[in-house]
């Protein structure tokens, strides 16, 4: 029987175990979001993980919506995101980068000055981004695509895909979760458009799908997975039916053979996520929300999910995966130091020991 130990295949990822390190957003690129030296040994120390995802990674400038948070469109940061790669399967992991457009939600002091906020209608954000100095500002009204601009910014996810690859990262999921760009078209409160991008249910998934489906003819749809989140409301989203909207995208992308469907899973009224997923799609499903160990063990054994993802735990405790096979204590993670903006602060960063350091000292 399968354990949280026991290997898994993601797609066309190979897995040592099936312990995920989540993405979390981390503000510590450089000034021109490259990956840092401090990001390598950030990434490198979370390596025995079965797969680790990145950070939330905008594939073009327009995209970005935090200060310091890395790119994946300029050759200083492709070259930046190599060294991470170099770093990570050295030390015998796999790893994916999340692309994370964030559309609407952003704030004009984090972006470059000629860096559009684009979304799918000219709503605004409601929720509050946090500026350069970390203090929560109102976002800007986004301009809404027109018809014949969607494609192209599809063609820019599948660049960036294709420059991961590049940079030696083994695959791409794209984040279809807490409020942005593709969550965007698919939240019936924050697509008001009436055309073929909008309007039914058929119309808002529109752009996830096709999205995952060109970046799956790029670099191969076992290297492509996807992050939901039915019914959150992060960044102001507010879908009429969710189950319904949910239910289609993964009938709409189950065919596409894709690595895996990631799911926050949170409770709503009237379903339950993972049974959501389980009932429309095939492929392996990665589990996160407010897992233990204990917990991800039976979530694991149930079949329900074919892996398991760790946010905060991984902050504190890069050897998460040998503390949970040893039963050993974790590490409590200092929150004020979860977002600092620099590039080369290792506080609360790389500075956290593994258990064995810590009983040596």
């Amino acid at each position: 029987m399968a354990d949280l130990f026991s290997p898994v295949r993601l797609g066309d990822i190979d897995c040592a175990n099936r312990m995920v390190m989540a993405p979390m957003t981390r503000d510590r690129a450089g000034p021109d979001d490259e990956p840092t030296d401090l990001m390598v040994e950030y990434y490198r120390q979370r390596a025995s993980a079965g797969l680790i995802i990145t950070e939330g990674t905008q594939p073009t400038p327009a995209g970005k919506g935090y200060w310091r948070t890395p790119g994946i469109h300029s050759p200083k940061q492709i070259a930046g995101w190599a060294r991470v790669a170099e770093a990570v399967h050295q030390a015998g992991g796999r790893i994916a980068m999340q692309l994370m457009h964030v559309g609407r939600a952003s704030v004009r002091a984090n972006k470059a000055p000629d860096a559009e906020t684009i979304a799918p209608s000219a709503i605004a954000c409601p929720d509050p981004i946090p500026g350069p100095d970390g203090v929560p500002v109102p976002t800007e009204l986004p301009r809404a695509l027109l018809a014949e601009e969607i494609p192209n910014v599809i063609a820019d996810y599948v660049t960036a895909a294709r420059n991961a690859r590049a940079a030696g990262i083994d695959a791409v999921e794209l984040h279809c979760a807490s409020g942005y760009l593709p969550m965007q078209f698919l939240s019936s409160n924050s697509n008001l458009r009436t055309d073929a991008w909008g309007g039914s249910v058929a119309g808002r998934i529109r752009f996830a799908v096709e999205t995952l489906t060109a970046m799956a003819a790029a670099i191969g749809p076992g290297r492509v997975g996807f992050r939901i989140c039915p019914g959150v409301s992060f960044n102001g989203m507010a879908d009429a039916d969710p189950a319904e909207t949910y239910a289609a995208l993964l009938r709409a992308v189950d065919g596409l053979g894709l690595a895996w469907c990631h799911l926050i899973h949170i409770p709503n009224a009237g379903f339950d996520a993972l049974d959501l997923v389980r009932a429309n799609w095939s492929g392996p499903v990665i589990e996160n929300g407010g897992l233990t160990c204990d917990k991800a063990q039976g979530v694991i054994a149930s079949g329900k999910a074919d892996a398991v993802s760790f946010g905060y735990a991984y902050i504190a405790n890069p050897d998460l995966v040998e503390r949970f096979r040893a039963g050993a204590a974790l590490a409590k993670a200092d929150r004020t130091t979860f977002y600092t903006g620099h590039g080369d602060d290792a506080r609360g960063y790389t500075d956290y020991p593994a258990a064995k350091k810590e009983a040596q000292s």
